[in-house]
C-alpha cells in the first residue's frame, strides 16, 4: 500500500503525462476492434485526432455495438473477451443499461480502487485497526445473460464481488452466497443475521440501503445502537448518491460518535473514477488517473450540440460544471456517463459531483441541479435540527397542480425525515432562500413571485421511499431515488401512494 501511495502522489504532482499514457494505450488496444477500424484508430496520433474522428456517444448510440458483444461477438468494442455486463438503471430505449466489464477494467479499475481506498484510509489514519475486523458490503445480484448464456449480467457491486481474489473474500462479510442472493428483502435479513455475528469495522455501501440493513441488524439483535453490535466500527465508505443530506443523520443518529469517520467514493457501472484522499475535504474526490480511463469534460453550454467541444484536464477551469466523458479499458469510447462535476482543485485534480445531465429541474429556466438541492437542504436541516432520509422534487407547471398556484409555476418537494424540522415554516423558507442565494437563475424566476412561487414541501411517513422503490421493483444497492426530475411522474406516484401526508409551509 505504501508503494501504491507513491504512485498516487506522482499523479497528484504531474497528472497529464499519466492521462496521456492512458490515452495512447487505449488507442493502441482499440485498433484491432471493429469500432477502432470503423473510426480509423490506426491514424489517430493525438487527442485532437481522436476528438475529430470519434463522436461523443450516449448509451443509445453505443447500444447496437454493446448488443453484439452481449450476443457473443468478439473484438467489437474491446479486444479481450467480455464475460460480465454491469446492469444499471434504464435509458430511453430500455428498462436497463448493460455496460461491458472487461478483465482489465476489473483489475486496473475496481480492484485497484479497492486497495487504493484502504491505502488512503491508512494514510489518513495510521493508527487504524480496521483490518482486525471485517468489511461489510451491500451488493447486488447476478443472472445469466439472456442473449448469451456463457456470460453474466448484474449490478457492478455483484460483478466485483464475484471476481474478488480469495484474500479479499476472507476480510469481507457477508458470505458470497448471501451477498449475491436474489430477493432484496430476504437478502437483507440474511445479511443482517450474518453481519450481526461479525466484528464489522467498516461498511462500503449506498447510504439509503445501508440504513435499511443497519435497522434490520438492530431488530435482530434487540440493540438500540449499532455501535453496541459493532463496537470497533471505524469507517463508512459511501458512494452512488451525494452524502451531504445524510451526513447529520449518520453522525448524530446512526453512528452517534466522532470516532466513526466517512470516506467518499465515485464509482459507477462504467468504471471507478474518484476517491476522497483527505478526510479534511468532504465531498471532494481525487480524480484517479491510472485506472484505464481517459477523461474529457464538456461545458454544459455545449451539451446537445452535434459536435460539442470537449476539454482535457489541462483545459478545465475551477468551479464550472462539466459533463463527464470517458473512454475506458472495457470499450466505452467517448461515452457520456450522465454525471456533471465541477473542479474544486487543479493541484491535484479534485472534483465534486454536481448532478446528472438528465436529473435537474429546468421547467422555467431556473436550472436547479442536484448540488443546489443538496446545499439548500443541508442549510434548512441545520437551522431546524432536521435530518433527511430521502427526497425527490419536481416542477409544478403553470396552470397545473392545485388552484392556489394560479398561472404561476413552482417546485414541489417530497421529503422523508428521520428527524422532522422543529420549525416547518422556517425549513421551507430557508430551502427557498438558500436556493435563491446560490442559483441566480432560480432567484430571477422567484423575484416578486413572477414565474415561480415559494416551494411546496410534503412530509411523508417513514418507509415511504422504501415502499415506493419496492413497488417499482427497484430495491437493491445499485438503485437510487431520483432527486430532481423535470417530469412530475415520480412525485405524483409517491403522493398517490401516501394518501395521508402533511404539507409543510404555507405560500405567502
Amino acid at each position: 500500500m505504501k508503494r501504491r501511495l507513491a504512485r498516487i502522489d506522482a499523479f497528484r504532482r504531474d497528472p497529464w503525462p499519466i492521462q496521456e499514457r492512458q490515452f495512447q494505450r487505449l488507442i493502441r488496444d482499440g485498433r484491432s476492434t471493429q469500432w477502432g477500424k470503423a473510426f480509423g484508430y490506426k491514424s489517430i496520433r493525438s487527442v485532437a485526432d481522436f476528438q475529430r474522428e470519434v463522436p461523443v456517444s450516449a448509451y443509445e448510440d453505443l447500444f447496437p455495438y454493446i448488443e453484439r458483444v452481449m450476443r457473443g461477438e468478439d473484438r467489437v468494442l474491446w479486444p479481450s473477451p467480455i464475460h460480465f455486463f454491469s446492469k444499471s438503471s434504464g435509458t430511453t430505449n430500455a428498462r436497463s443499461k448493460f455496460i461491458p466489464v472487461s478483465r482489465e477494467s476489473l483489475d486496473e479499475g475496481h480492484f485497484r480502487a479497492g486497495k487504493d481506498m484502504m491505502a488512503l484510509w491508512i494514510d489518513n489514519k495510521p493508527t487504524t485497526r480496521v483490518f482486525e475486523g471485517k468489511g461489510l458490503s451491500v451488493g447486488g445480484s447476478l443472472s445469466q445473460n439472456q442473449l448469451n448464456e456463457q456470460t453474466i449480467t448484474g449490478d457492478i457491486s455483484a460483478v466485483v464481488m464475484k471476481n474478488l481474489p480469495s484474500w479479499a473474500q476472507f476480510i469481507r462479510t457477508p458470505s458470497l452466497k448471501v451477498a449475491l442472493m436474489d430477493g432484496w428483502e430476504d437478502k437483507i435479513r440474511c445479511m443482517a443475521e450474518e453481519a450481526s455475528r461479525e466484528n464489522v469495522t467498516s461498511i462500503l455501501g449506498v447510504p439509503t440501503w445501508t440504513m435499511v440493513l443497519i435497522q434490520k441488524v438492530l431488530e435482530i439483535t434487540g440493540k438500540e445502537n449499532i455501535l453496541d453490535v459493532w463496537p470497533n466500527f471505524e469507517v463508512f465508505i459511501h458512494g452512488a448518491v451525494a452524502f451531504q443530506p445524510y451526513r447529520d443523520l449518520f453522525r448524530k443518529e446512526i453512528f452517534a460518535t466522532d470516532s466513526v469517520r466517512y470516506l467518499e467514493t465515485y464509482n459507477a457501472s462504467e468504471g471507478f473514477f474518484g476517491l476522497q484522499d483527505d478526510l479534511e475535504f468532504p465531498n471532494e474526490l481525487l480524480l484517479m488517473l491510472d485506472y484505464g480511463i481517459f477523461y474529457e469534460f464538456i461545458p454544459l453550454s455545449e451539451l446537445g450540440k452535434q459536435h460539442p467541444k470537449a476539454l482535457t484536464l489541462p483545459e478545465v477551469e475551477l468551479n464550472q460544471n462539466y459533463a463527464v466523458v470517458i473512454s475506458t479499458n472495457a470499450g466505452l469510447w467517448r461515452y457520456l456517463i450522465g454525471d456533471t462535476v465541477r473542479f474544486t482543485s487543479k493541484e491535484p485534480y479534485r472534483v465534486r459531483i454536481s448532478g446528472r445531465t438528465k436529473h435537474f429541474i429546468n421547467a422555467f429556466g431556473e436550472e436547479v441541479i442536484i448540488e443546489n438541492a443538496e446545499v439548500a437542504l443541508t442549510a434548512a436541516c441545520e437551522a431546524t435540527h432536521a435530518t433527511i432520509t430521502d427526497y425527490t422534487a419536481a416542477p409544478i407547471y403553470m396552470r397545473s397542480g392545485s388552484e392556489r398556484h394560479g398561472h404561476r409555476g413552482g417546485h414541489e418537494w417530497v421529503i422523508e425525515f428521520s428527524t422532522p424540522p422543529d420549525n416547518p415554516e422556517r425549513f421551507v423558507a430557508l430551502l427557498d432562500e438558500t436556493l435563491r442565494r446560490i442559483n441566480s437563475d432560480y432567484d430571477a424566476k422567484r423575484s416578486f413571485d413572477l414565474a415561480l412561487i415559494r416551494p411546496s414541501v410534503h412530509q411523508v411517513p417513514p418507509g415511504t421511499f422504501y415502499e415506493w422503490m419496492k413497488r417499482r421493483g427497484k430495491l437493491g444497492g445499485q438503485n437510487k431515488v431520483p432527486r430532481l426530475f423535470n417530469s412530475r411522474e415520480y412525485v405524483e406516484e409517491i403522493l398517490q401512494m401516501t394518501s395521508e401526508h402533511q404539507e409543510l409551509g404555507v405560500e405567502k
